[in-house]
């Protein structure tokens, strides 16, 4: 009999929606909220005001999209956390509530390790390739930076972890800066290809270990155009391709290199990228050009899969059914996990 599971991902701003049955995704439906742009980040209470209203029409809409009745539906999967308190509140409530009228299993799934799954998703008359094991997997976000190896679907450990600031933060926060509206990653982008990566040069922090550091880069950032202004009013207009493309050289050059003395340590050579972050290009043309050098298989995401998204939670939620690790109706969402 399928597996068919209806998974929901509310834990920061985008209110999402996926159907996946049998490990094949059939629907991944995302509705995003652009009020958070005029105030420079996202607001929590505007966040979760707008998933309440989001949230039955999307799940809804990836029904229907999907083709499936909701007595199709064998286990519904959905985000505990991490993310912010009250965005994650609406979306467990619609779970609990969807699970307890139909009596089926209820699922909770951690979102980082949601991420990493989005390279197990399958799409019908797409290649099947997924990652084998040992996998590393580098998962690279506004909130977090690891390093995870994964030694099946449901079994991971994370080898380094960030100790200060996340690199998507470190390009929002030198982003705003530089005058790029929230978030920055995608703007610092577009004109990073167009820069000179070896304009300038940033601080790259030594941190022992497979750990990142990206606040004292920001420092040094923030610092270099406090002098640079001093000096010339217009320095940010005169050099925004070159500024974009040293920054964002500098953060790929951190994170390539940690993952490379992780591989060297663990000597796995099936190696991805996973989150928001995994999406911008400098990154993922330096990640073909080191698995070239090095002959590592390597799985980037699809752009579509790199932001938040129900497909991943539905993904992950399909190998924990299978597992039956099911969750009790008194759950409660975590904004630290």
């Amino acid at each position: 009999m399928a597996v068919t599971i209806l998974a929901i991902e509310s834990s920061c701003d985008d209110t999402s929606a996926a159907v996946v049955r049998d490990g094949y995704i059939l629907s991944n439906l995302i509705a995003g909220q652009d009020v958070h742009r005029s105030y420079g980040g996202v607001v929590p209470e505007l966040a979760s005001r707008a998933h309440q209203a989001n949230i039955v029409p999307v799940a809804d809409q990836a029904l229907r999209r999907a083709g499936v009745r909701v007595e199709e539906i064998s286990a519904v999967a959905f985000t505990r956390g991490p993310g912010l308190l009250g965005s994650l509140l609406v979306g467990t409530s619609f779970a609990k509530g969807f699970a307890l009228a139909r009596e089926i299993p209820l699922i909770e799934v951690n979102h980082l390790h949601a991420h990493v799954l989005v390279h197990f998703i399958l799409q019908k008359g797409r290649e099947e390739r997924v990652p084998q094991f040992p996998f590393l997997c580098l998962l690279v976000s506004g909130g977090h930076t690891q390093i995870i190896l994964l030694t099946n679907q449901l079994e991971m450990k994370i080898l380094g972890n960030t100790i200060d600031d996340a690199a998507g933060e470190a390009f929002d926060k030198c982003g705003k800066v530089m005058g790029f509206p929230y978030p920055a990653g995608p703007g610092i982008d577009k004109l990073a290809s167009e820069g000179n990566k070896k304009a300038f040069t940033f601080a790259k922090p030594s941190v022992p270990g497979l750990d990142f550091s990206f606040s004292g880069l920001k420092t040094n950032f923030l610092y270099f155009l406090r002098d640079r202004l001093k000096e010339d009013p217009d320095f940010i207009v005169k050099n925004k391709t070159d500024l974009c493309a040293s920054l964002q050289h500098t953060i790929v050059t951190i994170l390539v290199s940690k993952l490379v003395r992780a591989v060297a340590e663990t000597g796995i050579r099936e190696i991805g990228i996973a989150g928001g972050v995994s999406a911008n290009s400098g990154l993922r043309e330096a990640m073909v050009v080191e698995a070239k050098k090095k002959q590592w298989n390597l799985y980037l995401p699809e752009l579509g899969y790199t932001t938040d998204n129900a497909a991943m939670i539905g993904i992950t939620g399909y190998y924990k059914y299978l597992r039956k690790e099911f969750t009790d109706q008194d759950v409660a969402p975590l904004a630290r996990i």
